[in-house]
């Protein structure tokens, strides 16, 4: 089926899950793929609070987005052009920060009677079931389902298959962003190059959410964003953790005092405020 290709210049997305769904992970790959693409980019990771909450509350919910053009890029962006939401908490977190007519990709199992109500919407209420997202383009996707039958001939438990469903969103997005999934798959490898029985069902399920968008004739147009007109130089994809590192580390090296002498420590000597 021919589809159509559409040119952006700017887009953001949003990744977003309960913590154990993996979107630190999948946004820091889908962030690396299009640094090395030459386009221009800035991330936001937005984790939930250490104190572990629950599975499929709100407090639970871990993010990340990204914001990435053929422009200069300052901001990982005020509002996102579309959301992936894992379950029902994912959504209700982060809906009021998705553009009217956004997309949002919703993983249809985390929309059950059990995540509905851990999120919060009223009994016998369900988002995608009803004209409340009127507003946006609803992508639903049974995500775990068709994870699950991606990896039916691996010998894992459940549990250990579900693990990979990330993975499938993963894939999806770099069909409908025109990417190759090779950088992912090369860290895949390098990451459980010893565990081949996880490396086989990340590499399946991320094949397998490409083949999704690939084969499903749902889905008509895929989308572009070229290459930034930045100065030819050596660039880096970089934290603000490291970034802040680094700086201590220089800043130390041109400091014109000299460094002072860490004496060992002496545990009979006591100490006063």
């Amino acid at each position: 089926m021919a589809r159509k290709q559409e040119v952006l210049s700017d887009v953001v997305i949003k990744f977003a899950g309960d913590s154990g769904d993996g979107m630190q992970l999948t946004g820091s790959q889908f962030t690396n793929n299009t640094a090395l693409l030459g386009i221009d980019l800035a991330t936001f990771p937005d984790f939930p609070a250490e104190i572990s909450a629950h599975q499929g509350t709100l407090a639970g919910v871990s993010g990340y987005q990204l914001r990435f053009s053929s422009d200069k890029v300052f901001t990982p962006g005020d509002e996102c052009d579309v959301l992936v939401a894992m379950n029902a908490a994912a959504l209700k977190a982060n809906l009021k920060g998705l553009k009217k007519g956004g997309k949002i990709i919703a993983n249809l199992d985390g929309f059950d009677g059990k995540n509905l109500r851990l999120a919060n919407y009223p009994e016998g209420v369900n988002p995608l079931e009803n004209d409340s997202l009127g507003s946006y383009e609803v992508i639903k996707m049974d995500v775990t389902k068709m994870t699950r039958e991606a990896l039916k001939e691996v010998t894992m438990g459940m549990k250990e298959k579900d693990r990979a469903k990330n993975m499938f969103v993963l894939g999806f997005l770099y069909w409908m962003y025109n990417r190759d999934m090779a950088t992912t798959i090369q860290f895949l490898t390098d990451k459980f190059g010893k565990k081949p029985e996880i490396l086989d069902s990340n590499v399946k399920a991320l094949q397998a959410g490409y083949n999704y968008g690939d084969t499903t004739e749902t889905f008509t147009t895929t989308f572009t964003v070229e290459k930034a007109k930045m100065d030819p130089e050596v660039y880096r994809s970089i934290m603000g953790n490291q970034a802040l590192s680094y700086g201590l580390v220089a800043a130390a090296q041109k400091a014109t005092c000299p460094f002072p002498r860490i004496l060992p420590y002496n545990p009979s000597f006591r100490y006063s405020s």
